[in-house]
């Protein structure tokens, strides 16, 4: 089922998170040109062929392009369309794979130029190394199941390196460097914390803005949100079926209990409609006792119809409210739609039309009953 507001709040969140990695492509395309820049410059250095040398930079320069194509191919999915977690996790490790590869290869090449007796190629080798975990902080820091282990792949076999040639420059470097991979894991963690954080506040306002207070259903604009989202995903022979429905009885309901039983009364039917719907369709409230329920992918106009029917019997039942047994009905108008591009407006506005022409041939039919 497509994410929406009443997906559980860490899996919006985690979906958030996700989307964070295709947000800004810019470090990965820079990366890839200094990676070439750099390979260019330290084999014209070295002045010798070198096989395994040449083999991990091309290696590296083909994983790097590959890094950034699979980027620039899911960018527009992972930034507009409806993610559930499933999908998300899919999107995740399909940008985690190129990625994790990419930096275990320059920390490959990075060591092995450190390795070479080329004292030019090393400072490049550091500055490569720096900005690409600079990069990684910034591109890949909200996810830092991705950009720790990218950033101790990349710099881990040059700290080593670094360690096993033993002099005073090389341990010198290998201690800064340990100290600035460990602050830039700290800074990542808690960069991590504070933006879960935060988007887990904005999205909780922004559920609470699409939900009716009382009901705790969807209200009218998450409706519409939810509908644009679904509409487009549908199968091309699906149907569209959508239900405008007001209960029966009601106001004397509030008129003799009082507004306290109305509102459990209101709640209580809203409970019943989420247990007859299917997953994948929504149930909102309009306001007062109006509620819509939208069905995507019939494919046959009759299971509307089916679920119309399912609806009048649930809400036929009695309810228990406090001490009183409250019985009530409800009329349902349908529309059905074969336009995956209807607007929303339009269908909810022809099923109420076919709502009141109900309640008006119902009411003429209970006339002409008590006139004969």
């Amino acid at each position: 089922m497509p994410l929406s507001s009443t997906e559980p709040l860490n899996d919006r969140v985690y979906v958030e998170l996700v989307r964070s990695l295709f947000a800004n492509i810019t470090p990965a395309v820079i990366m890839m040109f200094a990676f070439i820049l750099a390979f260019g410059i330290v084999w014209f250095e070295a002045h010798e062929s070198d096989p395994l040398l040449v083999v991990l930079g091309i290696c590296s320069a083909l994983v790097s392009l590959a890094r950034v194509a699979v980027t620039i191919a899911y960018r527009a999915m992972a930034l507009t369309a409806a993610l559930d977690r499933r999908l998300a996790r899919r999107l995740e490790l399909t940008f985690a794979c190129p990625y994790l590869a990419f930096a275990a290869l320059l920390g490959l090449y990075g060591a092995y130029v450190f390795w070479m007796p080329v004292s030019e190629a090393h400072t490049l080798i550091i500055a490569l190394l720096v900005g690409y975990c600079a990069g990684v902080a910034t591109g890949t820091g909200l996810r830092p199941n991705i950009a720790v282990p990218s950033m101790c792949m990349a710099i881990g076999p040059t700290i080593l390196v670094c360690a096993i040639r033993a002099d005073a420059v090389h341990i010198g470097l290998g201690i800064i460097t340990i100290a600035f991979l460990f602050g830039g894991s700290q800074t990542v963690l808690m960069r991590h914390d504070t933006m879960r954080a935060e988007i887990a506040k904005r999205l909780a306002s922004v559920s609470l803005a699409r939900h009716d207070t009382l009901t705790a259903l969807p209200n009218r604009l998450a409706l519409q949100e939810y509908y644009e989202e679904n509409a487009a995903t549908i199968s091309p022979n699906g149907l569209i079926a959508v239900h405008y429905l007001d209960l029966d009885g009601f106001k004397p309901v509030n008129d003799t209990y009082g507004h306290g039983v109305g509102d459990a009364l209101l709640t209580s039917v809203a409970s019943r409609l989420r247990g007859a719907i299917r997953s994948g369709d929504i149930v909102a409230r309009l306001g007062g006792d109006e509620f819509a329920v939208i069905q995507f992918g019939l494919q046959r106009a009759d299971e509307a119809d089916l679920l119309a029917r399912r609806i009048g019997a649930t809400i036929a039942q009695p309810f228990e409210i406090g001490d009183h047994d409250v019985s009530i009905s409800t009329c349902i108008g349908t529309a059905v739609s074969t336009d995956r591009g209807q607007r929303l407006d339009m269908l909810l506005q022809e099923a109420d039309e076919k709502l009141y022409a109900r309640k008006r041939a119902r009411n003429e039919t209970a006339a002409l009953r008590d006139f004969a």
